[in-house]
């Protein structure tokens, strides 16, 4: 059941995703005084609609999309003379781009926002991996059978707890030399044997602490071979809390590095194709493959029947943000296609009045059909090859 519950919210939240996309463009043109003809969740068959002022507002049979129809889009568009004073291709170039980008715009507010939330909750991933001490525990061997960490026991020894460790530390140096990442830190302490200096920063300060660094048993990711190494019984912190305030920088970071790794997937789709051709031919599905909203809806389905929240509302940020971008991308019929075009004639028109040239009629977006065409064919295709394996072989949260 709380799986089914998972999938419901995370539909409902993309839909409201998409209701307050279309309410950017809205509110934005009519801001700039655009006439804005009707606001519509949803395609297909209509629901229900209802009138206020000059819009009309409503919800259509199918969840998935919606649109905001603004009078003269493009000067194909045919308006009414009551509306041609008031339509979209008569206002300024910046208006136009800022109604564009509002849709967008949304995506991204929202994105933050759940990152805000998180932050000042449940917490924010270690995303850089920061050196700092979580968990204090032992320094046990690891079971060549099951990969797992033997508990601790009488016996056991525990190096950073004897020493003074505290959850929250950030390891400076290991034995005089410098540690940034947590990566460092492992190696650097695998490496020692007996007292080793470990330089922290606690509460502002840095504190010298003397670690009986323990030899212990480990599984070489690499070779599959048990070797001896060191350890001192200290797990990584894997999420950070903070105040209201310190959570906002935290929040724009956090923002920061989620882009980066929306910008380096959009780079990397093409080769993620056949992947998924071979997930829905029966093969494994690479969790990096892409998803389509059911198979988004069915890994935070996944997410909620673990109880794990923050990684609900971090998937549903990361979506926003993915929309957001992609909607962007200078490719008709998305806002991004159209945002181009409308900097194109802006552009031509000023380097025409430069070289003493008159202006020229808008673009003739019947001339662009073919590329938005193609351009249309090939999402549908993506986005029907997307559905299918999330249906057949979606991506699941491992079970443990």
């Amino acid at each position: 059941m709380s799986f089914l519950i998972g999938v419901v919210l995370f539909a409902l939240g993309i839909a409201i995703s998409i209701a307050l996309h279309e309410a950017g463009h809205l509110l934005t043109a009519k801001a700039f005084g655009m006439r804005v003809r009707r606001y519509f969740i949803g395609f297909g068959p209509t629901i229900f609609s209802l009138r206020r002022g000059e819009t009309e507002y409503g919800l259509k049979a199918i969840p998935a999309g919606g649109f905001c129809d603004i009078a003269g889009m493009t000067a194909l568009d045919e308006v009414t003379p009551e509306e041609r004073p008031r339509a979209f291709f008569r206002k300024p170039t910046w208006q136009r781009v800022v109604v564009l980008s509002a849709g967008s715009a949304m995506h991204f507010l929202i994105g933050i926002l759940l990152i805000f939330v998180l932050a000042v909750t449940s917490g924010l991933p270690n995303s850089e991996d920061l050196a700092v001490a979580g968990q204090v525990s032992c320094a046990s061997n690891q079971d060549p059978a099951t990969g797992k960490l033997q508990p601790c026991g009488p016996g056991v020894p525990t190096p950073a707890a004897d020493a003074g460790f505290q959850t929250g530390d950030r390891i400076v140096s290991v034995a005089d030399a410098p540690v940034t990442t947590w990566l460092d830190a492992v190696a650097t302490i695998q490496a020692a044997d007996g007292p080793t200096q470990i330089v922290v920063e606690r509460d502002g300060r840095e504190v010298s602490l003397t670690v009986d660094v323990a030899p212990v048993q480990r599984i070489d990711a690499q070779t599959g071979q048990v070797r001896t190494v060191g350890a001192i019984g200290l797990g990584q912190q894997l999420m950070f809390t903070y105040g209201p305030l310190a959570a906002v920088p935290a929040t724009l970071d956090y923002t920061g590095t989620m882009f980066g790794n929306v910008w380096t997937g959009l780079k990397m789709f093409p080769e993620k194709i056949p992947r998924l051709i071979d997930a829905i031919g029966g093969g494994a599905r690479d969790e990096n493959t892409p998803v389509s909203v059911v198979g988004a809806s069915i890994i935070g389905g996944d997410a909620a029947e673990r109880g794990l929240w923050s990684l609900f509302v971090l998937l549903l940020a990361l979506l926003n943000f993915f929309v957001g971008v992609f909607n962007l991308l200078p490719l008709l019929p998305l806002d991004g296609g159209h945002i181009a075009v409308n900097l194109y004639e802006r552009v031509r028109d000023w380097a025409r009045a430069r070289l003493g040239k008159t202006t020229m009629p808008p673009v003739d977006y019947t001339r662009l059909l073919p590329l938005t065409y193609a351009v249309i064919l090939v999402g549908g295709a993506i986005s029907l090859l997307t559905l299918t394996a999330d249906i057949v072989n979606p991506i699941r949260l491992p079970t443990e």
